[in-house]
């Protein structure tokens, strides 16, 4: 675990308690989401409460952590040659049925490296694990912010422990029977929504805004799907000065898909990539979308706690149902769910590894998601999610007595991908007095998707606090900070 501390001694009648942190994933390490990202949250619910990150079982830092493989360069042997979450299930005739043998093989190595462990780590147990620690702090009531698959972790805990709810935010909703069915097949409801976003966004920028810009939404689409075509039939080779690679026909399809987590933060960027890969140039798509470089070690013990994929893998397959693991069923699924998003081919292998995954009991905690809690829950979504879609919120709400819905009007996932004082104005205030907003509340955003330059990004800020406290200014700075670095989620959404 790791804290910071309110600014405001522990024995003050101002001081409110922690508040615990959940980034997402599965897989996600709340260590590393609070080290890097704590401090603007800290800024958006007050100086009276702690910031707790924890590493969850078998995930960094937790022990025993999961691990398929004997060492890290097997590990990076295995991941970085065509791995199934690497490749769009559209990008060769049979880049489907490779998948689905990866996944088969993936789930045999997990029970290779059991050692009786691996049974334990499970959404169920992290929420009798928070419920520890919110005790050891002194406190039989969680307060909890948890975003992305951190929502089916604290769906669970307030279903499982409805007296010991605090205050628990539930930011960017996923829908938890779901998950626990290991269906994955309704996240892409609004995932289209967000790319029409960016198209739509361009347009509306001009040339000055986006470097992609076209007069219409039908010319830029169709840009687009000409370098899908080129990159289809040949690939093209690109070497920087630190590393060398393909980008190919996946790598596109996977760095557009990425960036509809946090368009404030990557559309520009991607337009420029994408106006250069036009141009003949594709080494700005590649620098976004190659892979970190691995550095071989003969002592792999600094290692030690680095988050690995298999975590999130360990997770979500103990959790859910078992799957069948015949290959029609698997091209059946992929066919459904196509039906839902063009987004599918980059979906489908999130379960995958479930399909021979060891023969556990299933006696763990997996709904119903039904509770009148302690106190209400807020759940928290944008109008466009690519992942898990503002309906899910809604689904989930109606089974806690009292939860609220609120919306934030942007693209992205999770209430941080987008800059809006209205939203965390409101988180605040639930964290600090309970105050829920009405039902039906939208919140907007401040910016632009495409500001058309720096300078004129920079005034629109200044702009956009001109009359704010004190308070309110920092506040801005805060979220504007976290939706220009939110790329946290998909990270840990798409991991091995």
């Amino acid at each position: 675990m790791v804290r910071i501390h309110s600014r405001v001694p522990h024995n003050s009648t101002d001081y409110r308690g922690p508040i615990l942190i959940n980034p997402g994933g599965p897989g996600g390490s709340g260590v590393d989401d609070v080290v890097e990202r704590g401090a603007q949250i800290s800024t958006i619910v007050g100086p009276e409460f702690d910031i707790i990150g924890f590493d969850p079982r078998g995930i960094a830092r937790s022990t025993p952590r999961v691990s398929f493989f004997d060492t890290r360069a097997e590990r990076e042997i295995w991941t970085s040659t065509g791995h199934l979450n690497k490749v769009s299930m559209n990008a060769s005739s049979d880049a489907l049925s490779r998948a689905w043998a990866q996944g088969i093989l993936e789930g045999q190595l997990a029970g290779a490296h059991d050692d009786g462990s691996l049974r334990f780590i499970n959404t169920d147990h992290t929420a009798r694990d928070m419920l520890r620690i919110v005790q050891a702090h002194g406190s039989g009531k969680l307060q909890y912010w948890g975003f992305s698959y951190g929502t089916i972790l604290g769906a669970t805990f307030a279903s499982m422990f409805p007296d010991n709810v605090g205050r628990v935010v539930l930011d960017g909703v996923a829908d938890a029977e779901n998950y626990f069915a290991t269906e994955w097949s309704n996240n892409l409801l609004d995932t289209d929504k967000v790319w029409t976003a960016f198209v739509d966004g361009c347009v509306a920028a001009g040339s000055d805004g986006c470097a992609l810009f076209s007069p219409t939404a039908g010319e830029i689409s169709e840009k687009v799907n000409k370098l899908y075509a080129s990159l289809r039939e040949r690939p093209i080779p690109v070497r920087t000065n630190v590393s060398f690679g393909l980008v190919d026909y996946s790598m596109m399809r996977r760095v557009i898909f990425s960036s509809l987590y946090s368009p404030y933060a990557a559309f520009p960027r991607l337009a420029r990539a994408l106006a250069d890969l036009a141009a003949g140039n594709a080494t700005a798509l590649f620098k976004i979308g190659k892979a970190r470089t691995f550095e071989c070690a003969c002592d792999e013990s600094p290692y030690r706690f680095e988050p690995v994929g298999e975590a999130g893998i360990a997770v979500r397959c103990n959790d859910g149902k078992r799957i069948s693991g015949a290959y029609e069923d698997i091209v059946d699924h992929y066919r459904k769910l196509g039906e839902t998003s063009t987004w599918a081919d980059m979906w489908e292998h999130t379960r995958m590894s479930c399909m021979e995954w060891p023969d556990f009991p299933k006696d763990h905690f997996r709904g119903p998601f039904i509770a009148n809690t302690s106190f209400p829950l807020l759940m928290v979504s944008t109008t466009a999610d690519p992942v898990t879609p503002l309906w899910a919120a809604r689904k989930m709400a109606s089974g806690f007595t009292g939860a609220v819905v609120l919306a934030q009007d942007s693209p992205g996932h999770c209430s941080t991908s987008g800059p809006s004082i209205c939203t965390q104005k409101y988180i605040r205030q639930y964290f600090l007095d309970g105050s829920l907003p009405a039902p039906g509340t939208v919140c907007p955003v401040i910016g632009s998707l495409f500001p058309a330059d720096t300078v004129q990004a920079t005034a629109d800020a200044a702009q956009a606090v001109l009359g704010l406290s004190q308070e309110d200014r920092a506040l801005f700075d805060a979220v504007r900070q976290l939706a220009m670095t939110s790329d946290f989620t998909f990270r840990f959404w798409l991991a091995l």
